[in-house]
């Protein structure tokens, strides 16, 4: 399908021209390239502003060097700069987990990693306080929204305060952006109902009225604020200061069971932590979102193309993406190194049967779809439908993971929803396959608990998911080997991993098919020795796995990952937790994922004798085991490609 250059939200002051406007509510700074899409957060708030009947901008990876012409162009909006920093923390989309530069920025123009700078929430608005001090600047997206308390920097080695102090923005709206945005354009809009002459006295009559930083209410939910003077209440929860974080690291572990256990709450308590002569104050979030307000975001007027602007070239994550359809948001695994559940909440919203059909037929319609569905995903691929029996019980719960240590008796893990989807999908003239792209939890296949309907389903569905859904090769996160380090993970025990391989293994003979399942793997997580890794090689090679997809542990903001590689200490039990932190022991734990490489089988038996596990060495090397035979490994990577790594992490809008 043909747009014309008015279907998509207007950039340059030509677009502005060619819908009549000459002023704009809200002028939106994205570090991504502008796609259209319900995956690229800045299109989903400035959609949602339009719908509200605001009058919405957008500037695309703005020139930060020279006069700032990118900044000044849409001049001064009514109501308050947004600023989208992109899809991806800029750090990770920018640096390996050894600070290398990365090849690709995959949110930007055929690749390009010179379209953003490092921090773009912080350097661009320093550039709208420079030029536009009076104008309020509100921070969203995942990079504002996991640093809105003190936090620890990978990349700057340091501990950092909220992001509010760094930059000088005026608030952040945390988490999934529409709602608390929404209400804050409306307050602000209503101030302007209510004003008497006297509030317009010295202006002339051609000069605009606008909202002013002091302007803006600081009771709207899932936002944060700085204030010199609020007084705690009761119901509270006062935080160690950031000055004590810095002197204290077991009290930036204690800070951080609090931040994520009320991250996960449905009525949560507020939060507030003393920056030097400031306080920073985090709202309770809003309620999970209902499916009529999640449909209705999914439903606004999206293109689902790149702006035109971008003609004749490619945008990697939008050509990863352009042929799948997000089914629902939120994500109860818990993972300790995953962000989804800080940002979305742990909570599941779904879209409706109706607004995903919908979608599906959009992309039927677009003229290079070739009847497959990259993606009929979420989060997490199967919790869609899923919630707690008892709605009382989740009420009060503080747990950050609804399955770990086990899945809990409250929830309800039928997966007969997400079948109905699947089924409706396919039966779609125009759909040839639907394949899952979004990772499985095998550990809600394999749970039996007491309702019997729901385990059926779950047979069922793993039986579909594997004859019908699977292109070729399933991707599937067991993550490590060892009980131990899973468990500071939040990830079932390796046994279940067994279980599950033995059932597509089994599925596969039956049905005659020749799939692959690809597991991923992480080094150098907290807790991690290098004898684990060592056993990890033994384990996987015994499993005939060749490893693709690995990582070496990334610590990135506001994960209990993270927390405790910082601090060296759990956050909940507040044990002391060992943490491969050198390049020298990153590096010794890595090389075990590439055991059969006859250059590392040398270095790899060095190791294990100094480590004192010789017997692992007749495990890992036989006369044969170091055969170079292509025909039965595939190509292995130190590191996630960056198509990979951009499929783990799409969905942290």
């Amino acid at each position: 399908m043909d747009y014309r250059l008015t279907d998509f939200l207007p950039t340059t002051k030509k677009e502005l021209k060619l819908r009549g406007w000459d002023e704009l509510d809200v002028i939106l700074f994205s570090g991504d390239a502008y796609v259209d899409h319900p995956s690229f957060g800045a299109a989903v708030i400035g959609r949602t502003l339009e719908a509200a009947g605001y009058r919405v901008a957008i500037v695309p990876q703005p020139d930060w060097h020279g006069d700032f012409r990118d900044f000044k162009k849409l001049g001064r909006p009514r109501l308050f700069f947004g600023i989208s920093p992109g899809c991806m923390d800029s750090m990770v989309n920018k640096y390996t987990a050894n600070r290398r530069l990365r090849s690709e920025d995959a949110y930007s123009p055929d690749g390009r990693h010179d379209m953003r700078p490092e921090y773009p929430t912080i350097v661009y608005t320093k550039i709208l306080k420079q030029l536009y001090p009076d104008v309020p600047v509100i921070l969203g997206g995942i990079e504002a929204s996991l640093r809105r308390l003190t936090h620890y920097d990978y990349w700057q080695d340091q501990l950092r305060p909220c992001i509010l102090c760094d930059s000088g923005a005026d608030m952040i709206t945390y988490g999934m952006g529409e709602k608390p945005t929404l209400e804050l354009a409306r307050r602000l809009s209503e101030q302007f109902e209510h004003r008497t002459d006297t509030d317009f006295h010295g202006l002339s009559e051609s000069e605009p009225v606008r909202v002013s930083p002091m302007q803006i209410p600081h009771d709207i939910p899932q936002t944060v604020y700085l204030s010199a003077d609020v007084q705690p209440t009761p119901d509270d929860i006062v935080l160690h200061s950031h000055e004590e974080c810095l002197r204290n690291k077991r009290a930036q572990a204690e800070n951080f069971r609090h931040i994520e256990e009320q991250s996960n709450m449905i009525h949560a308590q507020r939060l507030i932590q003393r920056v030097g002569n400031v306080m920073v104050v985090v709202n309770p979030p809003y309620p999970p979102m209902t499916t009529e307000e999640l449909d209705a975001s999914f439903d606004l007027p999206y293109t689902r193309q790149p702006h035109p602007k971008y003609k004749g070239k490619h945008i990697p994550a939008y050509d990863m993406i352009k042929h799948s359809v997000n089914i629902h948001r939120g994500c109860f695994g818990g993972c300790a190194f995953c962000t989804i559940s800080a940002h979305q909440g742990k909570f599941i919203a779904c879209r409706s049967k109706e607004s995903i059909l919908k979608e599906v037929k959009q992309v039927i319609e677009m003229p290079d779809f070739k009847g497959y569905l990259s993606d009929l995903g979420g989060p997490s691929a199967n919790m869609y439908g899923m919630h707690g029996r008892n709605h009382n019980a989740c009420e009060k719960c503080k747990r950050p993971s609804c399955i770990h240590p086990q899945i809990c008796p409250n929830l309800n893990t039928d997966h007969s929803k997400l079948l109905d989807i699947y089924h409706a999908v396919d039966a779609l003239p125009g759909i040839k396959s639907s394949f899952i792209g979004s990772g499985v939890r095998y550990d809600l296949l394999l749970y039996k608990g007491k309702d019997e309907a729901a385990n059926r389903s779950a047979e069922e569905y793993t039986r579909e998911l594997i004859t019908r859904h699977v292109s070729g090769r399933l991707k599937v996160a067991p993550e490590h080997t060892s009980d131990r380090v899973l468990h500071l993970m939040r990830k079932p025990s390796f046994q279940q991993f067994y279980a599950f391989k033995r059932i597509f293994d089994r599925i596969n003979r039956e049905e005659n098919l020749h799939q692959q399942i690809i597991p991923y793997f992480i080094s150098s997580h907290p807790g991690c020795h290098e004898e684990d890794m060592a056993e990890l090689a033994v384990i996987t090679k015994g499993l005939d796995f060749h490893l693709e997809q690995v990582q070496d542990f990334t610590p990135t903001p506001m994960t209990i990952a993270t927390e405790t590689w910082y601090t060296g200490y759990d956050p909940y039990t507040l044990e002391p937790v060992f943490s491969a932190k050198s390049q020298k022991e990153k590096l010794a734990q890595r090389q075990y994922f590439f055991w059969y490489k006859p250059e590392k089988r040398r270095i790899i038996e060095q190791s294990l004798r100094r480590i004192g596990r010789p017997d692992l060495i007749p495990r890992l090397y036989t006369s044969t085991s170091h055969s170079t035979n292509e025909n039965h490994r595939t190509k292995s990577h130190t590191e996630e490609s960056s198509k990979e790594k951009r499929g783990r992490n799409r969905r942290h809008k």
